[in-house]
C-alpha cells in the first residue's frame, strides 16, 4: 500500500455509497486539513461594507431576464486548510480566478435561482427558499463542493436583499432574482502533505468560493409572460441520463443543452420539449419541468408531472404545484412516466385539456404546439382557458406578492 492510501486508510468511511478520497463530505475526518477548520460560516459574522457608488435602478417596465445587477454581493470563500471564511457583502464586482481553477476546466459549479417579491402592502418576501436551500446543498454533495449550513447561507442571503430592498421592483409584474453560485477556484491539494499545488488535475478543488448576485427582472419569455410557447421534440438530444446530474442545479446541465435550443429555434419552436428512452418519454420543457392535465387512459381527471427519478430537476414551482393540486383534491395528481405515444393518443381521443411548463423564471407557462417526427402537434391548452394553468399562476401570484397569507413566504422587510 503507497503512502497516500495508508494515510487515507486512517480515517477510511461510508459516504452516500462512495469512496472519498478527497474530503468529500462534511463528515469527513480529513475535510479541513487541520484542526481549526471551519464547518460553516455563520450569518452573525458577516461583514458588510457598502458601495459609495450608487447605480440607477431601471424602469421596472422595461426589464429583460438577468441584464442588470444591484450594488451588492455577496461572497463567502472556502478552503480544505482554514475551512469556511467569514462571510462579506460587498459592492458588486468582477471575480478574479486561477487560470487553473476547476470551475473553468470541469465545470466543477452549481448555482440556484430564487425571486424576492414586493408585496401589495409593500413587505419583501421571498417564496420557499428552504427549499432552494436544500437543492443547493445536494448539488454541492454531487459536485464535490464544500457543505454549509442552509439557514445560516439564508440569512446571509436575506441581510443581502436587505442591503439592496431597493432594487425589489414597486409592480406585481416583477420582482429581484437571486442567484446563489458556488465555484471551484482551486484544482488540487499534495496527498502527503495536504499542500496546494496548481495543476490541471481532474480533482475535487482545495478552494471554493460561494457568491450571491441580484438583478430585477420582468416576464422571462420575451413573448410576455403567459403567452403560449411551441416546442420542438427530437430524441436525438438527452437533456440528463440516469445515474447523471440532471436533479442538480449544475451549469453543465445547461450549457450543453444550447445546441438543442438552437436547432429548435432553427425549426421555427421556442423551446426544447427533451425526450429520455427508447419510448421517448416526456421529461422537461427547455429548462421547466412539464405538466400534463389531461384525462388519463383509466378515463381519470389527473394533472401529471414525470417522477423524480434522477434525470428530472426537483423543482420548487414543480412541488408547490403538486401541494396545492393535491389539497385541492379535485382530480387526480400523479407523479408518473409520460411517453410521447401516451399524448399523440390522448390527443386523438380529445382527451388533453393543457399542457404548461413550471419554474422560478416563468412561474407556469403553457404549451400551444409541438413539432415532433416533422409534423406539428397541436395542444389546446389556451382553447381550454387555460384554466388550471391559470388558476394555477394566480394562486401562486396571490402568494408571492402578498395577497394571500401563506407559510411558505418568509417576509424579508
Amino acid at each position: 500500500m503507497d503512502l497516500e492510501n495508508i494515510l487515507l486508510s486512517e480515517s477510511s468511511h461510508k459516504w452516500t455509497n462512495m469512496d472519498c478520497n478527497h474530503r468529500c463530505s462534511a463528515e469527513c475526518p480529513r475535510k479541513g486539513g487541520s484542526k481549526g477548520v471551519v464547518e460553516t460560516f455563520k450569518a452573525k459574522d458577516l461583514i458588510i461594507t457598502p458601495t459609495t457608488i450608487l447605480k440607477e435602478k431601471p424602469d421596472p417596465n422595461g426589464l429583460v431576464f438577468g441584464t442588470v445587477f444591484t450594488n451588492h454581493m455577496l461572497t463567502v470563500e472556502w478552503s480544505s486548510e482554514f475551512g469556511w471564511e467569514r462571510p462579506h457583502i460587498k459592492p458588486f464586482q468582477n471575480l478574479s480566478l486561477h487560470p487553473g481553477s476547476s470551475v473553468l476546466h470541469y465545470a466543477v459549479e452549481l448555482f440556484e435561482g430564487l425571486k424576492a417579491f414586493r408585496g401589495v402592502d409593500n413587505k419583501i418576501r421571498l417564496f420557499r427558499p428552504n427549499l432552494n436551500m436544500d437543492r443547493m446543498y445536494q448539488s454541492a454533495v454531487r459536485a464535490t463542493l464544500p457543505v454549509f449550513d442552509k439557514e445560516e447561507l439564508l440569512e446571509c442571503i436575506q441581510q443581502l436583499v436587505k442591503l439592496d430592498q431597493e432594487w425589489v421592483p414597486y409592480s406585481t409584474s416583477a420582482s429581484l432574482y437571486i442567484r446563489p453560485t458556488f465555484i471551484g477556484t482551486e484544482v488540487q491539494t499534495d496527498s502527503l502533505f495536504w499542500r496546494t499545488l496548481p495543476s490541471l488535475g481532474v480533482k475535487k478543488p482545495t478552494k471554493a468560493l460561494l457568491f450571491v448576485i441580484l438583478s430585477p427582472v420582468g416576464p422571462y419569455f420575451s413573448s410576455g409572460t403567459f403567452n403560449p410557447v411551441s416546442l420542438w421534440a427530437h430524441p436525438k438530444y438527452v437533456r440528463a441520463w440516469k445515474g447523471g446530474t440532471g436533479d442538480c442545479k449544475m451549469g453543465g446541465n445547461y450549457g450543453s443543452s444550447l445546441f438543442a435550443q438552437c436547432e429548435a429555434m432553427d425549426n421555427g419552436c421556442q423551446q426544447v420539449l427533451w425526450l429520455y428512452g427508447e419510448n421517448n418519454q416526456i421529461t422537461e420543457v427547455g429548462t421547466m419541468n412539464l405538466f400534463l392535465y389531461w384525462i388519463n387512459e383509466d378515463g381519470e381527471e389527473e394533472l401529471a408531472t414525470p417522477p423524480l427519478d434522477g434525470i428530472i430537476l426537483p423543482g420548487v414551482t414543480r412541488q408547490s404545484i403538486l401541494d396545492l393540486a393535491r389539497k385541492w383534491g379535485e382530480f387526480k395528481v400523479s407523479e408518473r412516466y409520460l411517453t410521447m405515444d401516451d399524448l399523440t393518443t390522448a390527443l386523438e381521443g380529445s382527451r388533453v385539456r393543457e399542457m404548461f411548463g413550471s419554474g422560478t423564471a416563468c412561474v407556469v407557462c403553457p404549451v400551444s404546439d409541438i413539432l415532433y417526427k416533422g409534423e406539428t402537434i397541436h395542444i389546446p391548452t389556451m382553447e381550454n382557458g387555460p384554466k388550471l394553468a391559470s388558476r394555477i399562476l394566480d394562486k401562486l401570484n396571490n402568494i408571492q406578492y402578498g395577497r394571500e397569507e401563506s407559510d411558505w413566504t418568509i417576509i424579508v422587510s
